[in-house]
């Protein structure tokens, strides 16, 4: 049986639908206020028969910050797919969010270890991996390196990827994934499905940051390609950068804008422009008591310029990236979709 932490994520739902798909056994961890609608409307994207592969789904209440509630779970599991994570970048959210991805990997690891599971595949990020100087592309030799300008997320999942690598060390069998961007239909009003709702209703500004992007399908297809009984052996205890492209946020905005038939952005945010931005929307967010919209890290990413190489993975096996041309195309058409729905209802 298969076992799956993040389930209701863009990855994590992607990733149940084709695993149902194919008939797999698979349990999938929820919290108690999970919400599982959204997992059978992703469904729905690809399928009439939502409904019914959602049915096939052993939904388990429990936690991954719950080491012996994990344990028992694991009972009888020979594959984890572990893409339970939370992703923020705001300041207030940081201790919470490190302690919440690398606790809840060291005690996954444990458990799989205590369980003899066969298989991990832990999904990463490009946030785990360091940065290049003189926009050299970064690839999965590139070092981490602690610093200030390292986003809380950023330390999260670099010492997340370390207690999987300590796992290996111990006897563990795992790949890890390193997606750059993730674009692809999701919950249209957080995470990066967001953007795309964020220019369907209006975008007027871009930055001319440079950062690396790949379709959520493809993150999937990777996990499931490089965890499959032909290829497990040449590809466990190795970690793959996945990246179909690399484009400037003006770039990727005005793609976005030509498939949602919206209008592009087109006023240049200069670095001055996002300061005064972010420390504003931390202001009115102490009166709304809400998380702010925009941070001192999200700001400062939108001007940066990094270069990723996604190449391994297709040195390694057979694998071809979307286009994220293509990738931007379906996204839209779901979101047009799902905005017209909303407006007959």
């Amino acid at each position: 049986m298969i076992f799956v932490t993040g389930g209701t994520g863009l990855i994590g739902s992607h990733l149940l639908f084709e695993l149902t798909s194919s008939g797999e056994k698979v349990k999938a961890l929820k919290r108690k206020n999970s919400n599982l609608q959204q997992v059978l409307k992703t469904f729905s994207y690809y399928t009439r028969d939502a409904q019914k592969l959602f049915s096939q789904i052993e939904w388990v209440e429990g936690d991954i910050l719950d080491y012996f509630g994990l344990e028992n779970l694991l009972a009888g599991i020979e594959e984890i797919y572990h893409c339970a994570a939370i992703v923020s970048f705001n300041k207030s959210q940081r201790a919470k969010m490190v302690g919440n991805n690398v606790n809840g990997t060291a005690n996954l690891v444990n458990a799989a270890l205590a369980n003899g599971v066969k298989k991990l595949c832990h999904v990463s990020s490009v946030a785990a991996l360091g940065t290049n100087q003189n926009e050299k592309a970064i690839d999965e030799e590139t070092n981490w390196v602690p610093g200030k300008k390292a986003t809380g997320y950023s330390h999260s999942k670099f010492f997340s990827e370390a207690e999987v690598w300590r796992g290996i060390e111990e006897g563990l069998d795992a790949v890890i994934v390193n997606p750059s961007i993730i674009l692809g239909p999701g919950n249209w009003g957080s995470g990066s499905s967001r953007l795309f709702k964020t220019i369907w209703d209006g975008m007027n500004f871009y930055t001319k940051g440079v950062t690396g992007y790949v379709d959520v399908k493809d993150v999937v297809k990777a996990m499931l390609q490089l965890t499959d009984s032909n290829n497990f052996e040449a590809t466990k205890n190795q970690r793959y950068l996945l990246n179909a492209e690399n484009l400037s946020y003006r770039e990727l905005f005005s793609s976005i804008a030509d498939a949602l038939e919206k209008p592009r952005p087109k006023y240049y945010a200069s670095p001055l422009t996002t300061n005064f931005a972010w420390r504003g929307a931390a202001i009115l967010s102490l009166f709304s008591k809400s998380l702010s919209a925009i941070s001192r890290e999200t700001a400062s990413a939108s001007h940066s310029k990094n270069l990723f190489d996604g190449s391994k993975i297709t040195r390694s096996i057979q694998f071809e990236y979307l286009p994220i041309s293509e990738s931007i195309k379906q996204t839209s058409a779901l979101l047009k979709r799902d905005m017209l729905s909303a407006k007959k209802h």
